[in-house]
């Protein structure tokens, strides 16, 4: 009998996939569950449960929380990385972590055989397919519900009539969790008008009641929450996350280009990927130069779409790594930040970094570093090719 292992989530589409491969294709299935933060003990136990339920030959958990932080996550944050100014790459940077994380398991079983549950339709399906080919070539790639077209009603009727029980009502919607963030797709996300109603989100709103929180950075990384350090930021993102989520921050509709080349529409939450970036771009607003600024987002846009489209894997991306850690060495401070029900607010920071400071001047009121003439001659020579080029090429009105 021949051994696959199969990218396993506990959801509609794995559960499918670990049924028909064994009763169907007669696979030995080992399903592995790649956790990149995104589980609590319940829910992993849950999972665990339902997947020896059916009576696959195996269900591992490889927790790579702290790896997807250390080889992923931390450079998404140096570079502010939105994916057309909205969405952290929830699902996207987690999957290349999970592809490779499971190639490298199938070769340590002696599998010829991967599967995972995308469709056709995506862009996970080309995610999966591209690290498998690099870091496992001759390796067989198994696509049940891209191959069998299948739609969630038809995976459910599937399900139903081997017995399987979950919630086929909460399995309406596809959702992915994460560290970096959780996505929702269902029937709404499949439209261009609608929203997704309100019992489709993963956390819902419980708090009301406004909170000023501050975040440290040391060296571009999340150090401390409320004044209390973290020795490992993926806790201090965690700790976020605990803070904000209740109060339904990080919400939104991402709508974007796919690698396949159709539009695409997901729902996501994303409170601590969020609130994170946008700190983290408040204190590089202070402690970076206007050219490190440019440069830093010309090289984080490239990067994020080269992430996002399965890239990872490319040289270059450890080029830009290196530049975008080499940009991070002042980038060290605390932001103060108000969180109320459905947003958040940046207040300000405090940086031993800060090129804002005082002792320079105060914009738009007091210049210390200069003199009224220097800014004359300065102005005079920084418009002199401007001001040659209408001379020359100046026209009078008839």
């Amino acid at each position: 009998m021949k051994k696959v292992v199969l990218a396993y989530s506990g959801g509609l589409d794995t559960t499918f996939c670990a049924l028909h491969l064994s009763k169907d294709l007669g696979y030995e299935v080992h399903a592995v569950l790649i956790n990149t933060g995104g589980f609590s003990s319940e829910e992993l136990s849950e999972v665990e449960n339902r997947a020896t339920a059916l009576g696959i030959a195996s269900f591992t958990i490889l927790d790579v929380t702290n790896t997807y932080y250390d080889e992923v996550i931390k450079y998404l944050v140096y570079g502010n990385v939105l994916k057309n100014q909205t969405y952290p790459l929830s699902v996207s940077a987690e999957r290349i972590l999970q592809a490779k994380t499971l190639a490298e398991y199938a070769k340590k079983i002696g599998a010829k055989s991967v599967a995972h549950g995308s469709t056709g339709a995506g862009n996970d399906q080309v995610r999966f397919d591209m690290i498998f080919q690099t870091i496992v070539p001759d390796i067989e790639i198994i696509t049940p519900i891209r191959d069998l077209k299948l739609s969630r009603e038809e995976e459910i009727e599937y399900l139903k009539k081997h017995g399987v029980s979950m919630n086929f009502e909460k399995a309406k919607y596809s959702i992915n969790k994460g560290i970096w963030g959780t996505s929702v797709g269902g029937k709404e996300t499949l439209t261009s008008d609608l929203t997704l109603p309100e019992e489709a989100w993963p956390t819902q709103v419980s708090k009301s009641e406004i909170e000023e929180i501050t975040i440290g950075f040391e060296a571009g990384e999340v150090k401390s929450v409320n004044g209390e350090n973290y020795k490992n930021a993926v806790d201090a993102i965690l700790k976020i996350q605990e803070l904000a989520a209740p109060f339904g921050i990080g919400r939104d509709i991402h709508v974007g280009d796919t690698i396949i080349g159709i539009k695409g529409r997901v729902g996501f939450e994303a409170a601590s990927p969020l609130i994170i970036i946008k700190a983290h771009q408040l204190l590089e607003k202070h402690t970076l130069t206007k050219w490190q600024t440019f440069w830093k987002n010309q090289m984080s846009e490239f990067y994020g779409n080269h992430l996002h489209e399965g890239h990872y894997l490319d040289p270059v991306m450890r080029n830009l790594e290196a530049f975008l850690e080499s940009t991070q060495e002042f980038v060290t401070g605390t932001v103060k930040v108000i969180l109320q029900p459905y947003r958040f607010q940046l207040v300000g920071i405090t940086s031993p970094h800060d090129l804002m400071a005082s002792k320079f001047g105060s914009y738009g009121e007091m210049n210390k570093g200069y003199t009224a003439e220097d800014v004359k001659g300065f102005t005079r020579i920084l418009g002199n090719q401007t001001a040659i080029f209408h001379q020359v090429n100046h026209h009078e009105e008839d």
